[in-house]
């Protein structure tokens, strides 16, 4: 489900156009706006025509705790309205024009593109750049996307068990910087406090169930399987106890050393129910994938943009074997195996699916933050190799699209998702200032 966004909705007016008309417009448009998915809105009853007016609605919406404001211009209207509104608020805004009316008589009656021309330029020249223009009879859904990006980041809690994989500098950030560019709460706790969690025979019976339901499990020892579905339970307990949004798990090399297994399996049921969580301590990785949920992605996961085939025009994105199970491919076998860590692995192994898919990464270089968006299309393969799997075609060359990553130094994890959710991370970059990187 998509996150849940609140915006404030206003429809701005001059008695000197058909202000009767747009008002009739206004409220099939309000009416419309309660049927967008998972969406609060609240809307100012009647137009707002003068100043006065603008900073009453203001105050109001002020007092509901908005993520982003929509600014209707029913007819063309005085300038002050959209900067009133903007003093009190400093949300972002999609400035909303609406198509022309019939002509009355050789009149114009709505000129409201002229309206949204004169609030955009007003904004931009008083310094505002978080807003999004709109010109139709519906909402711009992506806008609405890009603000629940905005507010699930902003009330997220991240948790960081461990630290960062050894030797990955790369994925290591700076906490107060993602608050300050976020809003995003990180906490830390330790590998022990997973591990030494209690674990209810009736959930580890359970587990065990479904693992041997999804899984060809005859590799591994029954020892193993259990240590799965006892960690698959202890994770799962862990993050609701402690009311995470997300968490970044340092996987290796103490999973393996001192729980006995690694988390890949664990994690790869878990990612299938939903739940958020990135390997090797990639905070900016969870991240990401937090953002693709928001803007209504299913079941994102973290690869490793692994090997390229510069003939073929592909790459493999590839991990160790934590991709989320439910995105198997139906073909191959769906397996666990013990490949790494001297037999104590423990990974999902399979391919995933086919489909066209977007990628996207948040990723900081000092206190900047950019976004690398791309897309791409899977490649039908077989199961030739360990770990999750599939082999993408990308909408650019696949030598362009690596040589891109590296020359910005881009982290080498990337959320995937199925189907296109490109758009709303271009708004975010915008309302956010941050650069995007394709």
């Amino acid at each position: 489900m998509k996150h849940l966004v609140k915006l404030g909705v206003v429809c701005l007016a001059r008695t000197t156009f058909d202000y009767k008309a747009a008002e009739k417009l206004y409220e099939n448009i309000t009416e419309n706006l309660k049927k967008t998915e998972n969406a609060e809105i609240i809307a100012i009853p009647g137009l707002v025509i003068e100043p006065e007016d603008a900073h009453a609605a203001a105050l109001k919406l002020a007092g509901n705790d908005i993520d982003g404001l929509v600014i209707i211009s029913g007819t063309f209207h005085l300038g002050h309205l959209a900067l009133e509104l903007e003093k009190i608020l400093h949300k972002p805004i999609l400035l909303w024009g609406l198509p022309e009316l019939e002509y009355n008589g050789g009149k114009i009656r709505l000129n409201s593109v002229c309206g949204v021309n004169l609030n955009a330029s007003n904004l931009y020249k008083s310094g505002v750049r978080n807003y999004h223009v709109n010109v139709g009879s519906s909402i711009d859904n992506d806008w609405v996307d890009a603000l629940r990006i905005a507010a699930a980041l902003r009330n997220a809690h991240i948790g960081l068990l461990g630290y960062r994989a050894k030797g990955f500098f790369n994925l290591g950030v700076y906490d107060l910087n993602v608050y300050s560019k976020m809003g995003l709460l990180i906490d830390h706790y330790e590998l022990t406090e997973v591990w030494n969690r209690e674990v209810p025979e009736e959930a580890l019976s359970a587990r065990l169930r479904q693992l041997k339901e999804i899984f060809e499990t005859d590799e591994l020892s029954n020892e193993q399987i259990i240590r799965v579905a006892e960690l698959s339970v202890k994770l799962n307990s862990f993050m609701d106890d402690n009311k995470l949004s997300a968490a970044a798990i340092r996987c290796w090399p103490e999973f393996a050393a001192e729980f006995g297994i690694s988390p890949c399996a664990a994690m790869s049921v878990l990612q299938s129910e939903g739940r958020i969580i990135a390997c090797e301590g990639d905070i900016e990785g969870a991240i990401s994938m937090l953002a693709h949920s928001a803007a209504g992605a299913e079941t994102p996961y973290l690869f490793d943009f692994s090997q390229v085939d510069f003939s073929e025009d592909s790459a493999l994105l590839w991990h160790c074997g934590v991709a989320p199970c439910n995105l198997w491919d139906g073909r191959c076998s769906r397996s666990l195996s013990t490949y790494f860590a001297g037999g104590k692995g423990v990974t999902a192994d399979f391919v995933l699916k086919d489909g066209n898919i977007s990628v996207v990464r948040f990723d900081s270089a000092g206190t900047e933050y950019r976004i690398f968006i791309t897309t791409g299309k899977v490649i039908p393969m077989e199961k030739e190799l360990k770990g999750t799997y599939m082999k993408t075609r990308f909408e650019k060359p696949v030598k362009d699209v690596l040589q891109t990553v590296v020359d910005n130094g881009i982290a080498h994890h990337a959320s995937v998702v199925y189907g296109d959710f490109i758009r709303p991370f271009e708004i975010f970059a915008k309302i956010m200032k941050w650069k995007i990187i394709r």
